[in-house]
């Protein structure tokens, strides 16, 4: 059995039988019988290596057993191991190599928070959405059969991720075309049988075993000459099955399920993997696992340990916290209450994010207006388009990068019919160490090519209460995108006043130059339009753009610079640029924003000096364009 442990470690632990398993052809030469302490000082070490830098916790320390026999029963890196999501991976990082370079762990140019190809070979598919999984290792497999190899895939899926339509797309789809991999469900939240113990393990072994499969081809064989006796005996497999296992609904769609299984039981892990290694057309092993295994704190409340930040050195200095105000999560998670306090018409919505978007006080409050649809962006947005049609008035709390993942959903069944949809867009921008996968960078370009949306950027905590109040009352589909973490600690208006559509606010009055910002990088201008006297507007509104006050900017400044944390292409200063064209107004102009490239991950505030987004970096960006407006 697994050792559970009560506290993180400040010293690095001493780890014998890990230290001779630093790669998986190591690990297979480890005795089955070394395996057991090797998931111990795994689990130790990664508790430890966590303890430092912070990150991803409760996912990884539930599949310390599943890793070390994914990588014993399979020749990876030739066998192709497939993570949904990421989270759980890091000590599949620990096994491949990558041990010594986990203080490195989503710091910039470190290891990166989720699985990525560049950074091994044993990371054979990017990952950090979730419910890709499958669907890559799908294409894997068809591609091995093509080029005649005989490696295997294998395709590990949360319970969660496997709530998403496109899991169950892939699942369709793998039976249909004959693919022979593996899909394993790590089931760490029950959500699908508790039917675990001594039978339930001792049925996988036969249920994979060589000799039932054997006998049951061969079985095949001779009843298929029989009219309608091989139906009625796959029948009769296929109902005892179903009355002991929960695969039935797989088992329909073409897989051969076995399971569940404890996933903490590494004999059982390895002997079942053996069975189904060798096996043809598509498995499927569903695991039983328990997220922060081996962690006391985290088996007991694993959201709050879902991750972890880093943790101050013992006796180390101690920095005085800086005062700081709720997090726009927060505010949002008030307006929400407070909205729906005032009108009974309102529903929120979350594609399992209640936590990070701050719905749990909704959730409690208003039940029966709470809705979280899972790991389903795309039927979250339809579903509020169906809300709409019916006279309720939806909220859908979604991350940025997420959003990305239903736009079909939010151009068809949103925007084209101008349905009355509020989409509080959280995590746009740069959100630090989770890397590009996470990041916000493309909403405002992919928002406002659409017609008839409304897309605000509030500068500060109380502009994105007003904005969101503004887009709930607007006829039509609208956005408030907003980021990750603390504000400018604005004082907050407790009532629901809404902002005049598509006009922005002069913050700084200034000459020569004016800086037009759209978000959060108010602060930053107003620090550059002190030191270069120059004007400052919060411009609040991508669309519809305040056009008379571009015009005014326009007329009375020799170089208008816009400002935005999102792509520069095609963002908030393309918008200021179109117009510009349209009307014939001929103005020296400069875009910053995010660069043409994936920032990579690090400190909010490293990421945004390289992207030029600090006031530095804006100052340093403006000088020079001055500079060359006054060469000939």
């Amino acid at each position: 059995m697994p050792k559970t442990f009560h506290e993180i470690p400040r010293v690095r632990p001493a780890t014998p039988v890990l230290d001779r398993a630093a790669i998986p052809e190591q690990l297979r030469r480890l005795s089955e019988a070394e395996l057991e302490e090797l998931a111990n000082e795994l689990r130790q070490d990664l508790l430890y290596s966590v303890g430092r830098t912070g990150g991803h916790f409760g996912a990884g320390l539930g599949v310390i057993e599943l890793t070390i026999a994914l990588h014993y029963v399979y020749d990876t890196p030739d066998d192709r191991l497939v993570w949904d999501v990421g989270h759980q991976a890091y000590p599949h990082k620990i096994l491949t190599g990558r041990r010594e370079q986990m203080a490195s762990l989503r710091q910039k140019d470190g290891l990166a928070a989720f699985p990525r190809r560049s950074e091994s070979e044993y990371d054979t598919f990017g990952v950090g959405h979730s419910s890709t999984s499958i669907s890559a290792a799908l294409g894997m497999a068809i591609a091995a059969r093509m080029q005649g190899k005989k490696r295997k895939s294998i395709a590990v899926i949360g319970d969660g991720a496997l709530t998403a339509g496109m899991a169950f797309e892939a699942l369709n789809h793998a039976p249909e075309v004959g693919a022979d991999m593996l899909v394993v469900l790590n089931d760490n939240d029950m959500s699908i049988s508790r039917n675990v113990g001594g039978m339930s393990n001792y049925l996988a072994k036969i249920l994979s075993s060589r000799t039932y499969t054997s006998m049951r081809e061969g079985s095949k064989k001779v009843l298929s000459r029989l009219p309608g006796a091989w139906e009625i005996a796959r029948r009769t497999e296929e109902y005892a099955k179903g009355m002991l296992v929960p695969g039935t609904l797989f088992e329909e769609l073409g897989w051969n399920y076995i399971g569940p299984i404890d996933g903490h039981d590494l004999p059982t892990l390895i002997a079942t993997l053996r069975n189904m290694r060798d096996l043809s057309g598509p498995q499927f092993l569903h695991v039983v696992t328990k997220k922060g295994k081996g962690f006391a704190p985290a088996e007991v409340d694993p959201i709050t340990w879902h991750a972890i930040s880093k943790l101050e050195p013992v006796g180390g200095p101690v920095a005085p916290k800086k005062p700081s105000g709720p997090k726009y999560s927060n505010v949002f998670g008030q307006w929400l209450c407070d909205m729906a306090a005032a009108d009974p018409r309102l529903t929120g919505i979350t594609p399992a994010m209640k936590e990070g978007s701050d719905l749990v006080d909704f959730s409690e409050r208003y039940p029966d207006r709470y809705f979280d649809v899972a790991i389903a962006e795309q039927h979250a947005v339809t579903l509020a388009a169906g809300m709409a049609c019916e006279g309720a008035k939806p909220v859908v709390a979604i991350y940025s990068t997420f959003l990305q993942r239903a736009y079909d959903q939010l151009i068809h069944d949103v925007a084209v019919q101008n349905l009355d949809v509020l989409f509080a867009i959280d995590r746009a921008g740069l959100v630090g160490e989770d890397g590009p996968t996470h990041a916000g960078s493309f909403d405002l370009s992919y928002l406002r090519c659409i017609p008839g949306m409304l897309v605000m950027t509030p500068s500060d905590e109380n502009e994105m209460r007003r904005m969101l109040t503004t887009g709930y009352h607007f006829e039509g589909p609208a956005a408030v995108r907003y980021p990750r973490g603390t504000g400018p600690n604005a004082t907050i208006e407790p009532g629901l006043e809404p902002l005049d559509i598509g006009k922005g606010v002069i913050r700084r009055q200034g000459s020569k130059v004016a800086l037009l910002v759209f978000g959060v990088q108010l602060a930053e201008a107003l620090q550059v339009g002190e030191a270069l006297d120059a004007t400052v507007v919060d411009m609040r509104f991508v669309k519809p753009l305040d056009e008379a006050l571009v015009r005014q900017l326009a007329d009375s400044h020799e170089l208008l610079v816009t400002v935005e944390e999102n792509s520069v292409m095609g963002g908030a200063g393309s918008a200021v640029n179109e117009f510009l064209t349209r009307e014939g107004l001929l103005q020296a102009i400069l875009n910053l924003g995010l660069p043409d490239y994936y920032v990579e991950h690090a400190k909010p505030a490293e990421m945004l000096t390289e992207c030029g987004l600090d006031a530095a970096g804006i100052e340093a960006a403006i000088r020079t364009r001055l500079t060359s407006l006054q060469q000939p």
